[in-house]
């Protein structure tokens, strides 16, 4: 597999639109998930705990299929889901703040 993007910078502002659909769209179900599973008025850490479960499913254990199908190195993938866990905890810590009291 090989993927050819077109010649000169790559444009980011669209690729960090992208990426914030993508995790509008994570944190949406994230919520619907958490809105089924967690009752109002629930501890911070117990919020914090389910959250950043989903959270770090999402975003952080993604990358390692990329190992397997597209033979990426582990270092780099590795990297990744240390950016996951990252990504994964601060969703988990705003759902926490926020949690319905």
């Amino acid at each position: 597999m090989m993927i050819v993007f077109p010649n000169g910078q790559p444009f980011m502002p669209k690729f960090l639109g992208l990426w914030f659909g993508y995790c509008l769209i994570v944190g949406f179900f994230v919520a619907y998930l958490a809105a089924h599973t967690i009752a109002p008025h629930t501890y911070y850490l117990a919020v914090f705990r389910v959250v950043g479960t989903a959270g770090f499913l999402t975003f952080g254990l993604g990358p390692l299929a990329n190992v397997i199908w597209k033979g990426y190195p582990w270092s780099f993938v590795i990297k990744e889901v240390i950016d996951g866990l990252i990504y994964g905890l601060l969703m988990a810590g705003t759902f926490g703040w926020l949690w319905p009291r």
